[in-house]
């Protein structure tokens, strides 16, 4: 949709990336085309930062959700210029070393948004060798929102040990590693095998 579009979804216009996915999904439903909680969100990286953000903006707008390596912890991985990526990363969301960027970063990172509230059902996925979003990110993302302790909200969390930032190497690997995340959206979206 043009220079412009993106322009709108970066910075302090980021929230509208996360918007813009919740009207999709409820658009969906609206239409016929889903039914209410029959649309799964699935992001990896920074899309696994839109799938947290929008399950802490909009949960019930989702059946279930998968996270593959997602860059969750916002304000805290930005923050720290010897991270891989940061610094040429900032043009694309910002510094949260100051204001108004901190903040705003604030507002829609994943980790710092857990509410107590019914999730819809996640898969979250690491890779122990990434370089780019590192397994602990995920990890402790997962544990505050198990720590919720609500009994509906169920979250599976997949580190693979021998992993980097795209998942197992190997076709095969790889090929197994899909089959897990399509099984889990299709169980929980219960899916007819008709």
């Amino acid at each position: 949709m043009g220079r412009r579009w993106y322009i709108d979804g970066q910075l302090l216009n980021k929230r509208n990336t996360f918007l813009d996915t919740i009207a999709c999904a409820e658009h969906l439903v609206e239409k016929g085309w889903s039914r209410e909680r029959g649309v799964a969100l699935y992001g990896g990286s920074a899309g696994g930062l839109l799938v947290g953000a929008c399950i802490n903006m909009a949960p019930q707008s989702f059946g279930a959700a998968v996270a593959a390596v997602p860059f969750v912890d916002v304000v805290t991985t930005m923050s720290d210029p010897s991270m891989p990526l940061t610094i040429t990363e900032w043009e694309e969301w910002g510094d949260p070393r100051s204001e108004p960027s901190a903040s705003y970063m604030a507002s829609y990172s994943p980790y710092d948004n857990v509410g107590d509230q019914c999730y819809p059902p996640l898969y979250v996925t690491a890779g122990l060798n990434d370089p780019r979003v590192s397994y602990h990110e995920p990890a402790k993302w997962v544990a505050k929102l198990r720590a919720q302790k609500l009994p509906q909200n169920t979250v599976y969390f997949r580190c693979e040990m021998g992993a980097g930032h795209g998942g197992p190497s190997g076709r095969y690997e790889h090929w197994r590693d899909e089959a897990h995340t399509l099984a889990f959206m299709l169980q929980q979206l219960q899916v007819s095998q008709e």
